[in-house]
């Protein structure tokens, strides 16, 4: 997914993350916490995100655009965000991950997102940026 925040005087930054989702709600990613898109989550919680296939032919693409807020976890929630993200990970053919990997002195971070909007363009309308909200699932 690609992330976009923006720091405390408002100057954006994106960033491609890979991350986990069991509902299209919540999305969790793990990253430095001195990365940039880390370091604004810590001033300005709201994020913007768009996930899409890049690899489909022209005119053929097709992207659901994210609106939400966004955190680093800790507690309960990085107990339950860190099975997410371990199960996911695994399901991917990448290792698993337990809460020592993500808590200081570890080199990351647990984060999570959770959408409070969910958005298409709408294929009727084409050559304008026309956005149709829409449900997860």
């Amino acid at each position: 997914m690609t992330l976009a925040t923006a720091d405390e005087s408002g100057r954006p930054w994106v960033s491609p993350v890979y991350y986990a989702s069991v509902d299209y709600t919540t999305f969790h990613w793990v990253s430095s916490p001195e990365a940039t898109h880390s370091r604004n989550l810590s001033v300005r919680p709201e994020v913007a995100i768009v996930i899409f296939d890049s690899g489909v032919s022209i005119g053929h693409g097709q992207a659901v655009y994210i609106s939400g807020t966004a955190q680093e976890l800790t507690g309960a929630d990085l107990q339950r965000g860190i099975e997410v993200f371990s199960r996911v990970s695994q399901s991917h053919g990448a290792g698993a991950w337990a809460p020592e990997d993500v808590v200081a002195p570890a080199a990351h971070r647990l984060y999570r997102a959770t959408a409070s909007e969910h958005s298409m363009l709408d294929p009727s309308v084409r050559g304008a940026d026309r956005r149709t909200s829409v449900q997860p699932g």
